[in-house]
């Protein structure tokens, strides 16, 4: 079983990287889990691999709970987050219990923000079954919840204490979803890794046919990647806003269209409106911004979208939460495997950009 150490000094914690969930249970006794636990997935992995995971559990002797909420971004909110918490009381959750995030990142953004409140704090562990939540969500300790129609506005910083990487859990996916995920892990390329960002160049069909070993490869460079960044910085006031680039106009974009287009398709389109306001300021090759268009191709991405409204648009991002100062703060590429930010983008380059993924 590969594993990757990410080193947060007394918040430090493993990812572990498997084709199965066989290995589960040790990985919980790795991590001093204690006995009881809730599991916290929504209606859709529930029907998938919740019976599989909590008969495991019962079967290494944990006192399992079950909290299940209906599927979508809709109910990430703060309703959600009051049934996990009235679901651990119920099961008699102390501050020694855990509680275990099954699927994609709604739920591990929720389970990790009701263990970051519930009695002030508890450990819970990331088993992220999508490739988003593997690629992106799972490693960081971002939690958090829709609010106001702003997306993520309310969390906290909660580091888990494993994160289980079951890649065989892609096999369930619909593509869109796949195609979602695919555009954190691009993304993290285009931000660090050249080389990693040519791997998935060269090996997308391989990729796009779920190889287990590629899959596996793919997710730990990947992991690698991030928790670095996590690594130098935790809590988001420096580096670690390199891993935003791209988010600045797609969340503004996914709150836009009403969540029609999955996150890491608003990720990519943001991705390549920042890349190309990059070109058009003369620090970022036409070429790179042709490969990165060529790569999202390559995994079924859409590279335009219909915005009715840019002014719309251009209120959303306003209300990005990294706002600093009044300043609205873009990573843009200077080249492929390189990025810096920047806060002086002006209206102006912002509406180009956006004409430009425009259909």
């Amino acid at each position: 079983m590969k594993k990757l150490l990410v080193d947060l000094k007394e918040h430090s914690y493993y990812i572990y990287f498997e084709k199965n969930f066989d290995n589960l249970c040790n990985v919980l006794k790795e991590s001093d889990v204690k006995r009881k636990v809730m599991i916290v997935t929504d209606s859709n992995v529930e029907k998938l691999y919740l019976n599989e995971v909590s008969e495991l559990l019962k079967a290494h002797g944990y006192d399992a709970g079950v909290c299940v909420f209906k599927a979508g971004e809709e109910n990430k909110n703060i309703n959600t987050i009051l049934d996990i918490c009235r679901s651990c009381m119920e099961h008699e959750m102390d501050r020694k219990s855990s509680i275990i995030a099954l699927g994609g990142g709604v739920a591990g953004d929720m389970a990790g923000f009701a263990a970051s409140i519930y009695m002030r704090g508890i450990n819970f562990i990331q088993v992220p079954t999508t490739l988003l939540s593997q690629s992106d969500s799972s490693v960081g300790g971002k939690t958090g919840i829709d609010f106001g129609g702003a997306k993520n506005i309310l969390g906290a910083f909660h580091q888990p204490k494993a994160v289980y990487i079951n890649v065989s859990t892609l096999s369930s996916l619909p593509d869109i979803e796949f195609i979602s995920g695919m555009g954190e892990v691009i993304k993290h390329g285009i931000i660090r890794d050249k080389i990693f960002f040519e791997y998935l160049m060269k090996n997308h069909e391989k990729i796009k046919t779920l190889d287990t070993d590629v899959l596996i490869k793919m997710a730990y460079t990947n992991c690698a990647i991030k928790s670095k960044v996590v690594e130098m910085d935790e809590k988001e006031l420096g580096v670690r806003a390199e891993l935003n680039f791209g988010h600045t106009i797609g969340h503004a974009v996914e709150s836009y269209l009403k969540y029609k287009l999955t996150h890491g398709e608003c990720v990519g389109i943001g991705m390549l409106a920042a890349a190309y306001l990059a070109f058009k300021r003369g620090i970022f090759k036409e070429s790179e911004l042709d490969e990165i268009e060529k790569i999202l191709s390559l995994y079924s991405f859409g590279t335009k979208i219909d915005i009715g409204d840019i002014q719309e648009v251009i209120k959303l991002i306003n209300m990005d939460k990294k706002k600093v100062g009044g300043k609205i703060n873009f990573i843009l590429p200077t080249k492929i495997g390189e990025v810096k930010k920047y806060d002086d983008v002006s209206k102006e380059e912002i509406i180009d950009a956006l004409k430009f993924i425009s259909k």
